[in-house]
């Protein structure tokens, strides 16, 4: 339970909550279910009311992850349990092509974006040279994020009301999924929004555990013999707006098969989006060659449209072409609208081969833009190729496991370790439902590991990939009541603070920053850890920068230890600290020390049990008496 979840029996339900870019997803459990000995109860995806249309409700497994402002004084029909203000869910989703100014997409994206204010009011993010349109109230992304939870707060909480007020949403057990490579702040922040939105109770998971958790709840016991000791399974995410890759072993645990995550990549804005906007810009230079201009109002109109045709040009039986209609601006254009077509030859060629190219597993992905000015906006990934970053990924992650497991299940040699080949491929996300992109991701690693000599991955089947995420999450609340498998891991990077050296000021160099080690990998939620035998000066009655930094690199770094000089690929820096800490531990106005003092303290990290971090600073001789965590703003809290 989080350190904010109240004391007391566990909850009734056991709820799973994907809070995913393009799609948001509930699944739950009642554990007063009648169920055979040994085995657990049902796992049960929620159907989610929602406006579809105009005036028309309708029950959904999936709540899309837009939201409608409507302009002040704007009719609409109420929802069956009132009305919210904003409309989130299918009709936004509908709404994104006619006005994207009037509706927040990919608010998840900018959630972890630390290059912006999050708990400001942003979105519909507006281009350079445009403006906000008059009478719409903009939304932080923190904000819409809490709109899209209260949203399933309220939707369960209407089909529940005969249960009384112990079955409301805010009084259950909620495992809320994260990428597993969103960083501190942005877990931090996940759970304030789901704070905002009355959960008291909040579980972090990441999500392609919860993934991983789906494939062994569909599969019962069965799952064991689908793997092997040694097995090493890659779990390959790519949803709405991001690809998170992770690294599972399975191991030999006491006689029984255990799964142990050992690597999760960095964090890739890149995903369904990315696919949609490339969709758009092949229509939009047809018709541009066909004397037909599309302008950047409707281009974003025409993304959303093109979003809609993918998915019916990828599902399992496509049509040969879906029509796409652009809402015409300006007297120019006939009847209001421009017509044109998309293909499943279009779709295979740019989506397959533009975003999946063969490549061989010594590829990398290129890792800036060489622009040296660019408008401001998400910070999406140089690269649009996956596979390019799957190999960039694999050859990070040599030293996290011994090799590709042989025929025989036994760990591969030391040479197979480079890169790290999988013995086995899990997809999940929305984008890994078609068929043909499943295939060529497979098809790629499997050259790389007979280059290797070793074999070709095994494709883990059996998932429902839209609801996996959700499933997953209630699946692991169980597993946290002793009713299911577990995956051991911890934390899936370790962290930094940094430390400024003392030396003499000499003109022109700032004073070097080493790198102290305050969290190492695989710390398990809920570990207090003191670094021992070592003081620090820390600044107070003055706003000071603190400076943190993280590695999915570094397995063997122990808490205290000094990184002095570190390559740039080894650690990525975070957003920093400012804040102003007090003589009594407060932060911001009203500190009362004088100006300059350093303080010697002590130092400890913890790892929440909700997976977020806090340092603690303690003077010789006392008790923790300073806090700072990963901050929600440009900031601290103390």
């Amino acid at each position: 339970m989080s350190e904010d979840s109240p004391a007391g029996e566990p909850s009734r339900f056991v709820v799973g909550i994907d809070l995913g870019t393009t799609n948001c997803a509930l699944a739950w459990v009642d554990t007063r279910d009648p169920v055979a000995d040994g085995s657990a109860p049902a796992i049960r995806t929620f159907r989610v009311p929602q406006w579809t249309a105009a005036g028309s409700v309708e029950e959904r497994s999936l709540l899309p992850s837009f939201l409608y402002l409507p302009i002040a004084g704007e009719a609409r029909p109420d929802l069956p349990w009132g009305d919210s203000g904003e409309v989130a869910g299918t009709y936004a989703q509908r709404r994104a092509a006619e006005v994207p100014e009037q509706v927040v997409a990919s608010a998840k994206s900018w959630l972890c974006h630390p290059g912006v204010d999050r708990l400001s009011p942003i979105l519909p993010w507006t281009p350079p040279g445009s403006s906000p349109v008059e009478g719409v109230a903009r939304v932080s992304p923190v904000a819409a994020s809490a709109a899209y939870l209260a949203h399933l707060r309220d939707a369960w909480n209407h089909a529940h009301s005969a249960d009384g007020s112990a079955a409301r949403l805010e009084e259950q057990d909620v495992y809320l999924t994260v990428p597993a490579s969103f960083d501190a702040s942005a877990r931090e922040l996940t759970r304030l929004a789901a704070s905002e939105a009355g959960f008291g109770r909040i579980h972090l998971l990441e999500e392609p555990q919860a993934a991983l958790y789906a494939w062994v709840e569909s599969g019962g016991d069965a799952w064991r013999e689908k793997v092997r000791a040694g097995d090493l399974v890659l779990v390959c995410d790519l949803g709405g707006g991001t690809t998170d890759l992770s690294l599972v072993v399975v191991e030999d645990d006491g006689g029984r098969l255990g799964l142990r995550r050992v690597a999760v990549g960095d964090h890739l804005l890149l995903g369904g989006d990315n696919m949609d906007l490339a969709l758009a810009l092949h229509v939009r230079g047809r018709l541009a060659a066909a004397g037909t201009r599309i302008d950047a109002w409707q281009l974003r109109g025409l993304v959303i449209s093109c979003r809609e045709a993918k998915e019916a040009l990828l599902s399992d039986d496509p049509p040969a072409e879906v029509p796409i209609v652009v809402l015409g601006r300006g007297r120019r254009l006939v009847g209001g609208t421009i017509r044109t077509e998309l293909s499943r030859e279009d779709v295979e060629r740019i989506l397959v081969d533009g975003f999946f190219p063969v490549v061989d597993r010594d590829a990398r992905a290129s890792v800036e833009r060489a622009a040296g000015l660019s408008e401001l906006g998400l910070p999406y990934a140089p690269d649009p190729a996956v596979t390019r970053h799957l190999a960039s990924f694999l050859a990070a992650q040599a030293d996290a496991v011994a090799g590709p497991a042989d025929e025989a299940g036994a760990a591969g040699s030391p040479a197979d370790a480079a890169p790290a080949l999988p013995s086995a491929i899990l997809f999940n996300g929305g984008v890994m439902r078609a068929a043909r992109l499943r295939e060529r991701v497979a098809e790629v690693i499997g050259d790389w590991c007979r280059d290797a000599g070793a074999l070709a991955p095994r494709v883990l089947e059996g998932a429902d990939l839209e609801h996996a995420v959700a499933r997953g999450a209630a699946y692991d609340g169980l597993s946290r009541r002793g009713r299911g498998v577990r995956i051991r891991g911890g934390t899936a990077r370790s962290y930094y603070v940094g430390i400024a050296s003392a030396m003499p000021a000499v003109p022109g160099h700032a004073p070097p920053v080493k790198a102290l080690c305050v969290v190492p990998f695989g710390v398990e939620e809920g570990t207090r850890l003191p670094v021992s035998g070592a003081e620090f000066g820390l600044l107070l009655g003055r706003t000071a920068t603190f400076r943190f930094f993280a590695s999915s690199t570094r397995r063997d770094d122990r808490v205290g230890d000094v990184l002095d000089e570190w390559e740039s690929e080894e650690l990525e820096e975070l957003a920093p600290l400012r804040v102003d800490l007090g003589a009594d531990g407060s932060a911001g106005e009203g500190a009362s020390a004088a100006p300059g003092t350093r303080l010697p303290v002590r130092l400890a990290a913890h790892v929440t049990a909700i997976g977020t971090l806090e340092l603690w600073f303690a003077p010789p001789g006392e008790a923790d008496r300073f806090r700072l965590e990963f901050s929600v703003r440009e900031g601290a809290r103390g």
